[in-house]
């Protein structure tokens, strides 16, 4: 026991030191002002980035890039190694793109358009063109 307490004694002035020494150390420290679109930017990169994984995540994407011969893994690990302003060119590419667009929304209007303008011009007398209307 009495080695032991000396041992502790010995030990007790040095790991003193070293906290002492490690408590006064002057640190500095830097304070500045985050702008507005520093903030803005890593949202914004971080938006992007998730819309592009939901985009990779989709199961018609994955069908796609297995009919290209691509394993829709490595194409996430790829998309994630590319930098913000890669992803953000990607991300307004998505953006742009119509969805659910297609040829027949405008066609089947543009039928409904002319539909209307033949039955007013046919109410009207000018046009005989349907027969369920009484002049």
């Amino acid at each position: 026991m009495n080695a032991f307490l000396r041992f502790c004694r010995a030990l007790t002035v040095p790991v003193a030191v070293l906290f002492l020494a490690s408590t006064l150390a002057p640190t500095a420290a830097i304070a500045g002002m985050v702008g507005t679109d520093t903030v803005i930017e890593g949202e914004s990169a971080s938006t992007d980035r998730q819309l592009v994984m939901d985009f990779m995540a989709r199961e018609d994407v994955r069908g796609q890039l297995e009919d290209w011969g691509v394993a829709p893994d490595e194409a996430e690990s790829r998309v994630a190694a590319l930098s913000d302003s890669e992803i953000a060119a990607i991300a307004e590419k998505i953006r742009e793109e119509p969805a659910g667009e297609g040829v027949v929304g405008p066609i089947v209007g543009a039928l409904l358009i002319v539909f209307i303008i033949l039955l007013i011009t046919d109410i009207a007398g000018v046009t005989d063109v349907f027969p369920f209307v009484k002049k």
